[in-house]
């Protein structure tokens, strides 16, 4: 028996209005991610960086955020270096440079960036580097102590 017009339109009217509030709930988060992380600081540029991007489509203020560091080997909490601090917005489609340890070669940084902890030197071959929503350590290593899903 084919269902009456009333009651297919609002099923379609329905499914439409939870098909864009999951579109808006997706959009809402943040979505600025790590791009690339330069570890060789004084072999091309003169310092290591992070570069962020922001792939969604709303301005991110990264007031409050941090990026954190660890060894690729060993037990070491992200927690044991100094967190680089963050701050101004990142802006839809638009990337963004944290500068890290300075060496004294290597080319200049392209301007503008953000001046991260200078104490924040990263491995040139291997190491662990994450985009954290809080100025806090993380308490883990993503290896021998695992991070969980509180802390991003």
């Amino acid at each position: 028996m084919p269902r009456p017009a009333r009651a297919v339109s609002l099923l379609g009217r329905f499914l439409s209005t939870a098909l864009l509030l999951v579109v808006l709930a997706s959009t809402a988060r943040a979505q600025v991610v790590l791009r690339q992380v330069y570890g060789g600081g004084g072999n091309v540029y003169d310092r290591d960086y992070v570069e962020l991007f922001n792939r969604g489509a709303a301005p991110v203020s990264l007031a409050g955020w941090s990026i954190q560091y660890a060894s690729a080997t060993g037990t070491g909490l992200f927690s044991n270096s100094a967190p680089s601090l963050l701050s101004g917005t990142v802006q839809p489609g638009q990337s963004l440079l944290v500068g890290l340890s300075v060496s004294t070669s290597g080319t200049a940084l392209p301007t503008p960036f953000v001046a991260g902890n200078p104490a924040t030197n990263l491995s040139s071959t291997s190491g662990k580097v994450a985009l954290v929503r809080s100025a806090e350590g993380l308490a883990c290593n993503g290896g021998s102590t695992p991070c969980g899903p509180d802390q991003q």
